[in-house]
């Protein structure tokens, strides 16, 4: 017995330093900027995390998602708002059935989406913009947990999903904080991946997306971004409507020892003096199925140098000119003067 139980120790360390919140590339990469601006998220609620295959959006034996991703691609040109696409887990405790359908920053839900109707409710709801009735409440709480597509969410994200619901029991929110599993949001090396759907300090719904976000990371998002509307910085990707010079100043990520985890993709940002950030358009669907953003190549601007110079330059000029003038005029005289004294 306590030879099993010692490999099934070694077998959990081993998973938690490889796919885990000890893994070696935590907090290796930069987080801001790494969610592509959008003005609206769609969730399906579909069957569970644990039976989503790794694209569930082109599954053939989920036809439901599939639809929907197809219509959402087909139609992208006329809708006004870039529209992002992602699964999430049905459930009694969250009061959500298979093609229930939530939509952000609506904070509505659509009831009971069927195959027959997605075409409709993409035409009448997305497109048209049609008032869905049933209003939300709350605060809205995604955690990736998409084993079948990366091994990394697989692990981190039931850990999170447990510990914000230990944290919402704790803190008495069950009736405020709603926190659900979804699939794949782009970006599996930030495990664990988390959104949150919340009032800011203005009181609009915003959609904030964070990466490497470990179960000691919790309490500090239920207080201080769902809490206060305050975003915190360290672990930040960006967010629903985020512009891209809302995500350049950021505070890096910290150990849990304090120590600031120095990111190696910091690099010539530092030293251009000014630069063009790429801008998006059309529907973002990076996160699953399809991607239609478009990208700007970066364009460097050097700035011209203005002051004295420039004045210096032009009296220098003139001064010469002047000069060469007087100088022609006295060889001028200087010629007259000699053919006159031999006429005498």
């Amino acid at each position: 017995m306590a030879g099993e139980s010692e490999s099934f120790s070694t077998a959990v360390d081993e998973t938690a330093t490889k796919y885990g919140f000890e893994r070696s590339e935590m907090y290796e990469s930069k987080l801001a900027g790494t969610v592509d601006p959008y003005d609206r998220h769609v969730f399906l609620c579909y069957k569970s995390h644990e039976s989503w295959p790794s694209r569930v959006e082109d599954s053939d034996a989920d036809p439901l998602p599939k639809l929907l991703a197809s219509a959402l691609k087909a139609r992208k040109n006329d809708m006004n708002l870039k529209t992002r696409l992602t699964i999430c887990e049905a459930g009694d405790d969250v009061k959500l059935s298979d093609g229930d359908v939530l939509i952000f920053p609506e904070m509505v839900v659509y009831r009971g989406l069927t195959e027959s109707d997605v075409d409709s409710f993409v035409e009448d709801v997305l497109v048209n913009g049609k008032e869905v009735q049933e209003k939300m409440t709350g605060s809205y709480v995604f955690v990736c947990a998409h084993n079948n597509r990366d091994r990394r969410c697989g692990v981190c994200g039931p850990i999170l999903i447990e510990k914000f619901k230990e944290e919402i029991g704790s803190k008495d929110l069950k009736n405020q904080v709603s926190v659900v599993a979804c699939s794949h949001v782009g970006g599996h090396k930030y495990a664990g991946n988390v959104i949150v759907f919340s009032a800011d300090s203005d009181g609009k719904i915003a959609g904030n997306w964070y990466g490497y976000v470990t179960p000691g990371d919790v309490h500090e998002l239920l207080d201080k971004q769902i809490g206060q509307g305050k975003v915190i910085d360290r672990i930040w990707r960006g967010g629903m409507g985020a512009k891209v010079e809302e995500v350049e100043k950021v505070e890096e990520p910290k150990l849990a020892n304090g120590t600031t985890v120095i990111s190696e993709e910091k690099q010539a940002e530092e030293i251009v003096v000014e630069e063009k950030a790429a801008s998006n358009g059309g529907c973002c669907q990076g996160a699953n199925a399809f991607s239609c953003c478009r990208e700007e190549e970066n364009v460097e601007k050097k700035p011209v140098k203005k002051g004295l110079s420039c004045y210096t330059g032009k009296w220098e000029q003139h001064h010469t000119l002047t000069t060469v003038a007087i100088l022609g005029a006295l060889a001028t005289v200087a010629v007259a003067y000699g053919v006159y004294r031999k006429a005498r």
